[in-house]
């Protein structure tokens, strides 16, 4: 009796173990990210992923090419129309759904779309961003890159 009690305190520490190392060591898209242009490769800019309200946004934060830095988001319509580029909140809304986050949108200042949007972490400091029409298989798919503090 003692035997199978103690078998059983000892499963439920175990498990509980390693809920907690899954809750600490998880990692979260939250936090600044460098962009990757999908059709040069290379990087464009420093994105700002955070939580508002139980969804998740991301703004433009760093234009790494100078020629870029003062643009403005004249194709874009609605609030976003004539916005500065550099600022711009361009993910909006998504919600956490299981490992990733959907359910928003993604505008892209070039053409000034929004797109249906979700983001997942493909490795610990490799964002998978993928916009798309309709459904996922119409899109494109954009990885970036965590900035190290």
């Amino acid at each position: 009796m003692i035997s199978k009690t103690y078998n059983q305190l000892n499963s439920k520490f175990i498990i509980t173990l390693v809920l907690f190392v899954q809750v600490c060591f998880s990692q979260s898209v939250i936090g600044k990210w460098k962009t990757i242009d999908d059709e040069t490769g290379k990087p464009k800019g420093i994105v700002e992923i955070y939580e508002k309200e139980e969804k998740i946004y991301g703004k433009i934060i760093e234009i790494l090419e100078a020629e870029n830095r003062n643009k403005k988001c004249t194709l874009c319509s609605g609030v976003d129309k004539n916005k500065p580029i550099l600022g711009l909140t361009f993910i909006k809304g998504l919600i956490k759904d299981g490992s990733e986050y959907n359910g928003g949108k993604v505008l892209d200042p070039k053409n000034g779309k929004l797109y249906k949007c979700y983001i997942t972490l493909d490795e610990k400091d490799k964002l998978k961003v993928r916009g798309y029409i309709g459904i996922s298989l119409f899109g494109r798919t954009q990885y970036w890159y965590r900035v190290k503090s």
